[in-house]
C-alpha cells in the first residue's frame, strides 16, 4: 500500500523499522463535521472488506439512510495504487480535496459533493454524525447510540477495545518483530477473555442498551475466525470458542440491516489477496464455515 507525498502517489510500504517492528496506525487527517445535512449531498467511500468502513455501513443501514447517503464501494483487491473505485483511485479523491496532502488514503471517507471536499475520514467520528446529524433523513427510528448517561462507560469500552482488539489484531498481523507480535496477541486475548466474562448475562456491552461500542467491536469479531485467527496469527482461540461473544456476535448480525453489510467473500479476498507481504501466494482459504444466524 502506497501513500501520497505532497499530493503525489508513491509506492511506499509501511515503515516498522523505526518502531522496532511494531505497527503504529497514523491519525486520521480530516476531522470536520457535516454542514446542513441534505439528501444526496454527502457520499461515503468505503470498502466492504474494511472493518473501519464497515462501522459506517452498519449505522447507515440501521437508520435507513441508504437513499440519503449514497455509497461508493471499492474493489476487494487493493493493489499498488491503493483502494480502487469504479471511477478511479481513492488517492485521487484525497489529492482533489487537499493537493499537497501527505499521508495514507484510507476508507471510510465522508465526501461533500457540494463543496467537493473530504469532511472526515475517521470512522469513530463518522458513525457519531450518522447517529444523530441525519435524523431528519432517516427512514428507521434508532435509539441514540451514544446516550448521555452511558457516555463515560462507552468511551472507556471504546478505548480498551480499540487499542487491544480493533487495532490489536493489526498490531499482531503487521508486526515484524517477535516481541511486538507476542505483546499484541497477549493483550488481544486478555481483552477477549475479559469481554467473554463481561457478556455473561448481558445482552449488549453496556447492558440492555445497544450502543456504538457494540458496532465498533462487531466489525472486528465478525472477521475474526475467517481472517485474523489465521492470516494475522491471532490463533490462541477462535471466536467460536467464546460462547458468550459468539452468541453476542450472532445477535448483532441478526439486527435489522446488519447482515446485508457483511460480505465475507470480499473480506477474505481483500485480506488474503492484497496483503502479499503476509500471504505471498495470495491463495484465499475456503473456510471456515461460519453460520451467523441465530
Amino acid at each position: 500500500m502506497g501513500m501520497l507525498v505532497e499530493g503525489v502517489w508513491r509506492d511506499i510500504p509501511r515503515d516498522t523499522k523505526s518502531t522496532g517492528g511494531a505497527f503504529v496506525r497514523p491519525e486520521s487527517a480530516f476531522r470536520d463535521r457535516v454542514r446542513d445535512p441534505e439528501a444526496g449531498r454527502y457520499r461515503l467511500y468505503v470498502a466492504k472488506s474494511c472493518p473501519w468502513a464497515h462501522r459506517t455501513l452498519i449505522v447507515r443501514a440501521m437508520k435507513g439512510l441508504e437513499k440519503a447517503i449514497p455509497v461508493a464501494y471499492a474493489d476487494a483487491y487493493m493493489g499498488e495504487n491503493g483502494w480502487e473505485f469504479p471511477d478511479g483511485y481513492l488517492y485521487q479523491l484525497y489529492s482533489k480535496a487537499k493537493p499537497d496532502y501527505t499521508g495514507r488514503a484510507t476508507v471510510p471517507v465522508l465526501w461533500d459533493e457540494k463543496t467537493q471536499r473530504i469532511v472526515n475520514n475517521e470512522s469513530a467520528e463518522i458513525i457519531r454524525m450518522l447517529n444523530r446529524d441525519f435524523d431528519a433523513l432517516a427512514r428507521r427510528k434508532l435509539d441514540d447510540l451514544y446516550p448521555e448517561k452511558l457516555r463515560r462507560e462507552i468511551d472507556w469500552l471504546n478505548e480498551r477495545i480499540y487499542r487491544t482488539v480493533n487495532n490489536g489484531v493489526y498490531r499482531a498481523g503487521f508486526a515484524t518483530a517477535q516481541d511486538k507480535y507476542e505483546a499484541a496477541v497477549s493483550e488481544l486475548f486478555r481483552t477477549l477473555d475479559w469481554l467473554e466474562k463481561r457478556m455473561k448475562g448481558r445482552r449488549w456491552l453496556c447492558g440492555a442498551r445497544f450502543t456504538e461500542a457494540d458496532v465498533r467491536l462487531f466489525t472486528t469479531l465478525v472477521r475474526f475466525d475467517a481472517v485474523y485467527y489465521s492470516h494475522f496469527k491471532c490463533n490462541l482461540r477462535r471466536l467460536v470458542d467464546y460462547p458468550n461473544l459468539w452468541r453476542w456476535t450472532r445477535r448483532v448480525y441478526a439486527l435489522p440491516g446488519v447482515a446485508k453489510t457483511v460480505d465475507m467473500k470480499q473480506i477474505k479476498e481483500h485480506y488474503y489477496r492484497s496483503m502479499k507481504q503476509i500471504n505471498p501466494t495470495q491463495i484465499v482459504p475456503k473456510g471456515p464455515a461460519l453460520d451467523f444466524s441465530l
